[in-house]
């Protein structure tokens, strides 16, 4: 009988990482980690025998080791968005996320086993992952030799400088007194981000116009003096004036401009505060801007768990789940760790398909063409499938159920029909006619090639994601995939359950690691650990 490999899944999402170990029978889950419910749900499903926990920064693995014994090998991908990343997307200085990483090496040092496999999204070997340097970091640094640089975290772009600006960012108190609170910022925002197109920023006027007239009341004042409180009020007296009638729509963007900009000032500058960032300097030349240290993530998990005294062997690179089976070009990153009694070296696994051999959507999902999907969750009870003679060598793998459950997709409206009609496949949003993209998007131009997509029956998918906010469309049919058709994308047998409402469902799928890849993984792990395990 042979002995299995005792595993910790960390951020373990719907277990798609986990499905891919337990396929080749060499490992036994005995922890997941998974904050999430839908998520955590869906694991519970589909892995009944492992221990699933929620928040893993509570995590005691001192208990789990009592209760389980050694642990072998620890799994999981934290997220990590990086802070240039978290800048772009939510105007934040800091991303929470990256604490996550430091959990996952918190794991690594306390439970102490033979080997761990991390996985990522590609970018977390660029210079863009990294994390900012602050009062706690500066003591690892020093110890471990790590690298660093002076970052430039723009506060302020040049157009929208003051005086005093610089003496608001360094005065807690003076940042407290002049920032929104969060939902008074967050509702001129949304005008703000839709006043690229009138006639989404007059839905969207109406939408907010009691928020917007209750939160004025907080806002309008008549100094003049301190120049943040004048902008805020001119800001809220803008939007006012509009619902008055003494202020044109065309004048609201202009207007409210320098407040927004203003207030992701502050907001930044408070969370310097609030996570102890080591500010070098402030530099006024181009705006203004915070210059602080920082040092690459990959830089971070190289030095503390490549030394003593956790002493790993440590690999990494990007792999392309085309490569190992998966119909779709999904490129994720991977940090393999083995102790280094144990290898002298580690090695990723190399991928067994060519670029002429990659699996296509059609071998993914043309054998259930046939099945129509369900719009009501109330209704996903499971379809009946019949047998099937002709189908592809992947459709028989994942073809492992005599229902299909979440073939589940969300209504049609008119519009969305419109343009599903007019796609061919492999066409997306931006080879549509101008006619049919008005009334959706504030920049159309700067529509995601993703968006709209109708998928190509003949190559690989590219990245799945949350193909329900993407609109991804059936390469035959004029309707959206389905979370089960998503699902096979990512290489999910039919068996594997998905629970939560339709979003939840495809959000789900999207975040997931192909079990497919995640097998090849685990596969080379276990000939590189080199035990004998047999009893």
């Amino acid at each position: 009988m042979t002995k299995k490999y005792k595993v910790v899944d960390l951020f373990s999402g719907a277990g798609g990482l986990s499905l891919g170990f337990l396929q080749t029978q060499k490992y036994d889950i005995k922890v997941a980690f998974e904050n999430n419910p839908n998520m955590q749900a869906t694991y519970r499903l589909n892995h009944p025998n492992v221990d699933v926990r929620g928040d893993v920064c509570t995590a005691d693995y001192n208990e789990i080791q009592a209760k389980y014994g050694a642990i072998d090998v620890v799994i999981g991908g934290p997220p990590c968005q990086g802070f240039s990343n978290a800048n772009r997307q939510k105007n934040h200085a800091v991303s929470q996320n990256n604490m996550l990483i430091k959990q996952y090496v918190r794991a690594i040092k306390e439970l102490q086993p033979k080997a761990f496999v991390m996985e990522n999204v590609s970018m977390l070997q660029s210079d863009v992952h990294r994390f900012y340097l602050d009062d706690i970091d500066a003591k690892i640094i020093d110890k471990y030799d790590i690298n660093t640089k002076a970052t430039n975290l723009i506060l302020l772009e040049p157009k929208y400088m003051f005086d005093g600006a610089v003496s608001v960012v360094k005065n807690l108190t003076a940042i407290r007194e002049r920032l929104w609170p969060e939902e008074q910022y967050y509702a001129l925002n949304v005008i703000y981000k839709a006043a690229k197109n009138l006639q989404k920023l007059a839905t969207t006027l109406e939408k907010y116009k009691k928020k917007i007239t209750t939160y004025a009341s907080d806002r309008i004042c008549s100094s003049t003096k301190d120049y943040i409180l004048f902008q805020s009020s001119k800001a809220f007296d803008t939007v006012c004036g509009y619902y008055e009638g003494r202020i044109p729509i065309s004048a609201i963007q202009k207007a409210i401009e320098p407040a927004i900009m203003i207030q992701r000032m502050l907001n930044k500058a408070k969370e310097i505060y609030d996570n102890h960032l080591i500010v070098d300097k402030y530099d006024c030349e181009k705006g203004l801007t915070a210059v602080i240290r920082s040092y690459a993530i990959f830089d971070y998990l190289k030095a503390v768990l490549g030394s003593k005294p956790n002493n790993y062997e440590i690999t990494a690179g990007v792999l392309c789940a085309a490569d190992y089976g998966a119909p779709q070009k999904r490129m994720r990153f991977v940090v393999m760790g083995i102790k280094k009694e144990l290898r002298n070296a580690v090695m990723l696994p190399e991928g067994s398909f060519s670029e002429e051999e990659y699996r296509t959507v059609r071998d993914a999902i043309e054998d259930i063409e046939d099945v129509s999907p369900v719009t009501d969750l109330a209704k996903d009870n499971g379809i009946a499938v019949s047998e099937k003679t002709e189908i592809s060598a992947l459709g028989r793998q994942l073809r492992d159920a005599d229902k299909l459950y979440n073939h589940i997709i969300t209504k049609t409206s008119k519009t969305a029909m419109a343009r599903f009609k007019a796609l061919k496949q492999g066409q997306n949003f931006h080879a549509l006619d101008d006619a049919l993209k008005t009334n959706t998007y504030s920049d159309v131009s700067r529509t995601q090639n993703t968006i709209y997509l109708r998928l190509d029956y003949n190559q690989p998918s590219g990245t799945v994601v949350n193909v329900r906010k993407s609109m991804w469309v059936h390469p035959v049919l004029d309707r959206a995939v389905s979370v089960r058709e998503a699902a096979r994308l990512q290489t999910f047998p039919d068996s594997f359950i998905f629970c939560g409402t339709k979003d939840k469902q495809y959000q789900q799928v999207g975040n997931a690691v192909p079990p497919i890849m995640a097998k090849a993984i685990a596969e080379k792990l276990a000939r590189q650990l080199k035990v004998d395990n047999r009893e």
